[in-house]
């Protein structure tokens, strides 16, 4: 299996926001962003793989700023990890007054994308070259989010809510059972 760099799947966009794109508080929408954020995932992923991509699960989104109308917001994408099929595209969003220039981080976010084939079977997807230690970080950030996400999993599997145990711990929450 080849081998391609992490520089290979780089994704840079930009768009100015307008006034269309916001929501009732006057700030760029969130979904909005999150359809562009999915846009550029795609779009990593595809370029990386070679092949048509599709979204296993949106991992992380963490809203840092809100985004005012006007700002020009730029998209850096990167594929940080790959496993057998599956790539984890790691995203910053800025968003830039073009008035003044200042930049602010406004979002975070980590797609997990799958490389299919035309008949929609997943397929193996290039090992990833790391070529400096910034790509080793991500690389390390993403294999211990895999770890945390499996773990959650077998958690979820295990776990018995119907518990006398789990009932009872109901009381340390901000809810009020009533069956």
């Amino acid at each position: 299996m080849e081998h391609k760099t992490v520089q290979a799947s780089k994704v840079v966009i930009s768009q100015l926001m307008l006034p269309s794109y916001t929501n009732f508080s006057g700030k760029i929408h969130g979904g909005y962003i999150l359809s562009l954020l999915d846009q550029i995932a795609f779009a990593t992923a595809s370029k990386y793989s070679g092949n048509y991509c599709v979204t296993a699960s949106v991992d992380t989104v963490d809203f840092v700023n809100p985004i005012e109308v006007g700002e020009l917001v730029t998209m850096k994408a990167c594929v940080n990890y790959v496993g057998r099929t599956s790539m984890i595209v790691g995203i910053r969003v800025e968003a830039e007054n073009i008035q003044t220039g200042k930049v602010k981080h406004c979002n975070s976010s980590y797609f997990t994308m799958v490389a299919k084939n035309e008949k929609g079977e997943s397929v193996e997807v290039p090992r990833l070259l790391l070529c400096n230690l910034e790509e080793v970080r991500r690389f390390y950030k993403s294999v211990q989010h895999v770890a945390l996400k499996k773990q959650k999993d077998l958690n979820e599997d295990t776990f018995d809510y119907k518990s006398k145990e789990a009932l009872e711990n109901l009381s340390k929450y901000n809810v009020k059972l009533e069956m």
